[in-house]
């Protein structure tokens, strides 16, 4: 369902079509709807920091955002983020994108699950983090009108469990790797899901290394 709230409105372009259909064809529905309405939430959000941004290239940053939690597309050793970020990549160069623009999308989902960095960087990275975290953590609920809330959501719904079935696609993205949740925020995914799940510790990195002293 295609949506035009408050002058935000999926670009009308052959890429942001072909971005779509390779989303909705590659991640399950409550991933797809997730990330359209990290779209939404971002846009909304740039303009209401007044912040100049490139429509296209954010939505590529939201849509593509958690291909990585895909298998298709998930690699042995990478974080989720890379993977996802690393896809969109591809999918962005073999469509012709100036790597400039490759480098903003790339960084931008590298990033968004690293709290702190994006909000003071390129306004499409900052905003595709700013949308993810409006949508899972509900970061900025009160920045948001009920009106643009609820057109957002009705455009693209929310699970009744929302909340439990995210937490639950991320495990299921990240189980078979979880060296790759050192030092960030998948390490609590797991802790939560995995009893037997021990997160790495940075302190013991430090004290086991080579290094003498």
């Amino acid at each position: 369902m295609s949506l035009d709230l408050a002058g935000v409105a999926v670009p009308d372009s052959q890429l942001a079509r072909e971005i779509t259909e390779f989303v909705r064809d590659t991640e399950s529905p409550l991933l797809f709807h997730h990330s359209s309405r990290v779209y939404y939430f971002g846009a909304l959000a740039g303009l209401k920091r007044e912040l100049k941004f490139d429509r296209e290239l954010l939505y590529a940053g939201a849509m593509f955002h958690d291909v990585g939690l895909m298998h298709s597309h998930s690699s042995e050793h990478e974080r989720f983020e890379v993977d996802g970020a690393n896809a969109a990549r591809d999918f962005l160069r073999a469509r012709g994108i100036a790597q400039h623009d490759l480098d903003l999308v790339w960084t931008a989902i590298a990033l968004h699950t690293t709290p702190g960095i994006p909000q003071h960087m390129h306004p499409v990275i900052a905003l595709v983090t700013a949308g993810v975290e409006m949508d899972v953590l509900g970061l900025t609920y009160r920045e948001y009108s009920d009106a643009q809330r609820e057109a957002v959501v009705h455009a693209h719904p929310r699970t009744e469990h929302f909340k439990e079935d995210i937490i639950q696609a991320f495990y299921d993205g990240i189980r078979h790797k979880p060296g790759t949740t050192f030092g960030n925020v998948k390490a609590d995914v797991l802790a939560d899901r995995d009893p037997h799940f021990h997160a790495g510790n940075f302190c013991s990195v430090i004290r086991g290394s080579a290094w003498r002293g």
